[in-house]
């Protein structure tokens, strides 16, 4: 049975601390020049009605100034996603950047902004570099697997113009890393991947995100719609990748990192699990022991806990009603915090590996309260943390 209600010292001291919480902002909403089979995002668009518009000037500087208030610590960092956040255009972004200057208030601000890659121009690459943006590159691999899913509004393939991104990236020395999917595709795969993100694409810092929906069919709408995990009678999507396929990605990856590139190339899971082993936090939302530290804000001011959660019963409120900072300090966004702990399954709290992954991402749990991935993430743990913690120093 699950726990219930539990509020720890721990909640209790980041409750009591400087506030410090993260934005996804979505500018232009779920709009994307893309098509992706897989996309989690892009059905956010029947929610407002299919009515998505870029977020006016004045709303930017309401949001811009709202967030660096709210942050309490002497660094605030932007996240720019979507949709696909360069639909905004390259003069939007100087002006979000200008705000961003002008309501500083003595706080370093940082930028970093989640992108297809499809629009890339060599003027938006010198003012990523100018204005030193780390960029977030959606490349899946090699040009078979990345194209199976990432195609745009005419079922045409994204690779080649992706890989002209990667080279204006390199050529103007902007920091970038790649964000994968992990999907049915890439299962058997993992060492393929890697290897084509850290020769080909040049990549040094590796993220790898496991495609697991639940989807329904509605009648008029020509894909399936990927809805909350808990949704009664939703399936699991055919692209998902199966845990037994993740795992052993995961392990793969972790295999061709140890062998090579150990203090050269960091991929997001391992640093998490290694930094877990000496006490540290995970810096990683689904490993860690709560959520709800990463707000979502829509394009017309809603406020969600989460992007994965963007679904109305969640809404926090909207920026034009209601700062920021009360959003983050309310109960309901504090209930949507503790509920991934909360919920758990007795047989996760007595799991070996529960302070690794600490039952991973709620929007994987389908069977009950247990994580769809967990077997997966079983098998990457047993893998690879005995010689971690040999590294790090710590007692096996």
């Amino acid at each position: 049975m699950a726990n219930k209600e539990i509020f720890t010292l721990e909640d209790a001291q980041r409750v009591a601390g400087p506030r410090a919480f993260s934005t996804l902002i979505k500018p232009f909403g779920s709009n994307c020049n893309l098509d992706c089979t897989y996309c989690y995002y892009i059905d956010k668009a029947l929610q407002y009605e299919g009515l998505e518009s870029v977020m006016p000037a004045e709303l930017l500087e309401n949001y811009i100034s709202q967030y660096i208030e709210a942050v309490e610590t002497g660094s605030v960092d932007f996240c720019w996603h979507g949709g696909e956040p360069m639909l905004c255009g390259l003069d939007y972004m100087r002006n979000a950047v200008a705000l961003q200057k002008k309501h500083s208030d003595g706080k370093t601000v940082t930028n970093s902004i989640q992108t297809n890659g499809t629009l890339f121009t060599e003027d938006w690459a010198r003012f990523l570099a100018d204005e030193d943006f780390l960029v977030g590159l959606s490349l899946d691999g090699p040009e078979a697997i990345h194209d199976a899913f990432r195609v745009n509004k005419g079922g045409e393939p994204s690779f080649r113009k992706v890989m002209k991104a990667v080279e204006l990236l390199h050529k103007h020395g902007v920091r970038f890393n790649t964000m994968s999917v992990v999907s049915s595709l890439s299962e058997g795969r993992g060492t393929e991947i890697y290897r084509f993100l850290r020769d080909e694409a040049g990549s040094r810092f590796f993220q790898f995100m496991p495609a697991v929906e639940k989807i329904i069919d509605v009648p008029g709408i020509r894909r399936p719609v990927i809805v909350n995990p808990n949704y009664k009678g939703a399936r699991i999507a055919e692209w998902s990748v199966s845990s037994a396929g993740y795992g052993q990605f995961l392990c793969d990856v972790y295999d061709e990192w140890k062998a090579r590139d150990r203090g050269i190339c960091f991929v997001q899971i391992i640093e998490a699990t290694a930094a877990q082993i000496i006490g540290l936090p995970a810096g990683l939302c689904s490993l860690s022991e709560t959520c709800g530290d990463g707000l979502a804000v829509e394009h017309n001011g809603d406020v969600f806990p989460c992007d994965h959660f963007v679904y109305r019963g969640l809404k926090l409120g909207n920026i034009r009603d209601c700062t920021l900072a009360a959003m983050y300090d309310s109960q309901n966004r504090l209930r949507f915090a503790l509920h991934k702990r909360n919920s758990l399954p007795a047989e996760c709290l007595r799991c070996e590996w529960f302070r690794y992954c600490h039952g991973e991402c709620p929007k994987h749990r389908f069977e009950g309260d247990r994580n769809y991935l967990c077997d997966g993430l079983k098998q990457f743990f047993r893998h690879a943390v005995p010689e971690l913690e040999v590294n790090r120093g710590c007692e096996s």
